[in-house]
Formats: C-alpha cells, sequence, structure tokens
C-alpha cells in the first residue's frame, strides 16, 4: 500500500494549470489567499517569490516553488517591485483560449508557469496543509524536477493531441517531487503533521494498514500487533507523529471515505457503513455526527442541494 498514493487520490489534491504568464521590464502581480496550494514554475528567466512574514525569495529558470493553501503572495521581476492585483478575467480568457498573459512593459525575459492543487473539502486528513510555508526547490538540486519543468514547458509550446491529458500528469507528478523533496529536508518534523510521519516506519507501516484495509475492526491492540510492536509504541509513536491516538485516526479516515461516497454515490447509508468498517449503521451514524455535526443522510442532502 502506498499511503501518499491513496491519500492524494482519495483527497482528490489534483492539479490544474492557472495560466502561462510571459513578463518583461518592471512587473509584479499579488495574488488574493487562495484555497488551494499554487506552484510556480519558471521555465525562463527569474522571478521573485513575496509571501507574507517570509523574505523575498528569487527563483530561476527550471526552479519551482509550492505555496501552501490559503496563503497571500506575490510575484514579480524584482525584490522591490511594485505589485498589482490579478485581473481574473483576463487571466480566465488566457487559459481559456490557450494564449499566455503579459505583464510588464518591455518585450518578455521571464516565463512561469501557474499551477493549482486543490483538496476535497470533505476530506479531512491533511496532506497539502503540512507545507506551512513557501517550499522553494532549484533545478540544480533535482534533477527529476528540471526534466518535469522541461516536459511540460514543451507540452505547452507545442500543444498536439493528447496534450491536455499529458498535463494533467505532469503536475500530478510535480506535486508528489515536492512532497518528496519537502520530506528529505524536513527529518525532525514537529508532530502534528501529516507527511511528517511518513518518516516514522513505524507509523508508516500502520498506516498503511489502515488505509489497505479501512474496513477492518481495528483497535490499537490489533493494528500494534499487525505493525509488529507494543500497543504502548504505537500509541507514543502515533501521539508523537501525528498528535492524535491510532484510533482517533482510524475514526478520521473512515468518516473522509464515508463522506466522498455520500456524495459522490447513491449507495444506501447501511452500505456505506459496512464498507468503512462500522459494524452497524447505528454506530456509523453516530460516529459520523460526532465528526460533522449531522447524520448521513442529513449529509448527502446538504452536499447536494
Amino acid at each position: 500500500m502506498d499511503v501518499l498514493a491513496e491519500v492524494l487520490r482519495v483527497s482528490g489534491a489534483r492539479g490544474a494549470l492557472g495560466v502561462m504568464l510571459k513578463a518583461g521590464g518592471t512587473w509584479g502581480l499579488w495574488l488574493d489567499s487562495y484555497p488551494g496550494a499554487a506552484l510556480h514554475v519558471v521555465s525562463r528567466g527569474t522571478m521573485w517569490l513575496h509571501a507574507t512574514g517570509e523574505k523575498p525569495l528569487q527563483v530561476q529558470a527550471g526552479d519551482a516553488v509550492l505555496v501552501s493553501p490559503g496563503t497571500a503572495h506575490g510575484i514579480a521581476g524584482g525584490a522591490n517591485a511594485t505589485m498589482g492585483s490579478c485581473d481574473r478575467e483576463a487571466a480566465a480568457r488566457a487559459f481559456g483560449d490557450g494564449r499566455a498573459l503579459r505583464l510588464g512593459s518591455a518585450p518578455a525575459q521571464t516565463e512561469v508557469i501557474v499551477l493549482h492543487y486543490e483538496q476535497d473539502p470533505e476530506v479531512r486528513t491533511p496532506v497539502l496543509t503540512s507545507l506551512a510555508r513557501p517550499m522553494h526547490v532549484t533545478a540544480r538540486e533535482n534533477a527529476q524536477l528540471r526534466r518535469t519543468v522541461e516536459l511540460l514547458a514543451a507540452e505547452l509550446a507545442q500543444p498536439q493531441i493528447g496534450t491536455t491529458a499529458a498535463i494533467n500528469s505532469i503536475v500530478d507528478l510535480l506535486l508528489v517531487q515536492f512532497v518528496r523533496a519537502w520530506l528529505a529536508r524536513h527529518p525532525q518534523e514537529p508532530s502534528g503533521s501529516w507527511l511528517g510521519a511518513m518518516r516514522d516506519p513505524v507509523v508508516r507501516a500502520a498506516l498503511a494498514h489502515v488505509h489497505a484495509q479501512p474496513e477492518h475492526p481495528w483497535t490499537t491492540e490489533t493494528l500494534a500487533a499487525a505493525t509488529s510492536v507494543s500497543r504502548a509504541t504505537l500509541s507514543r509513536r502515533f501521539r508523537s507523529a501525528l498528535g492524535q491516538t491510532p484510533g482517533a485516526y482510524v475514526t478520521q479516515w473512515r468518516i473522509d471515505l464515508a463522506s466522498v461516497r455520500l456524495r459522490d454515490t447513491d449507495e444506501p447509508v447501511e452500505s456505506i457503513s459496512g464498507a468503512v468498517g462500522y459494524g452497524s449503521p447505528h454506530a456509523f451514524s453516530r460516529a459520523f455526527r460526532r465528526a460533522r455535526g449531522t447524520a448521513p443522510g442529513e449529509y448527502r442532502s446538504l452536499l447536494r442541494k
């Protein structure tokens, strides 16, 4: 079980191409806080990232920077550039007809591919929110990223049959590469971080069991046995890595799975309750109400209004 792949799949952590920017001279663009994460990939020239509470960050050709969900930030041609607001209508038109969005008064010297990542709001298991600060990965330190950026730029420069599918796959690949880079840089991530938990082999193994068989009647004791550690060890490691008990995580993931199925399928509540590991619809309804504040049937109705 590839836990990261499973969580990204269920959480719908998918990327979408925002727009290609071509800028020259003096330019700057302030981006309001966006609910998803933003990835800026520089395919040519140099740009500067400005994020609230952070020093301006220079991003060069072949580099990319991932900005965590909800972070207000700007991109510009210099460390002290004045930034105007984003013309969302112009950006939408450019994206719609495949044109680049041009900034500045001089001929373009910098090209930036702007991407966005969103996570399904029904899934509470955090992945992208673990990236608390902007993360900069350079082409020099990551040859795989450089090749991926080159591939993305080539697809955008010469669209052909299958380009849309190719871009979608490349955008998702970029996210995986950033997660790998983040894990390599944060060997001692503090508790409460889902990505940080991936560095603990005991917790990672336990999560693999939970995600492979969420319907299994897991308890801390049975999960510890499956992971070949004591109950006390598993509880301690889980709290240290995730800030919660194994039982709390199991419940959280089951409710995430159930929420998505309630919204996206017409399966009876009784069927969903068994599929996510509850012995009776009553037990499922009680757990779901505690987690989401309403009964499963009512929740489904609210989502479909």
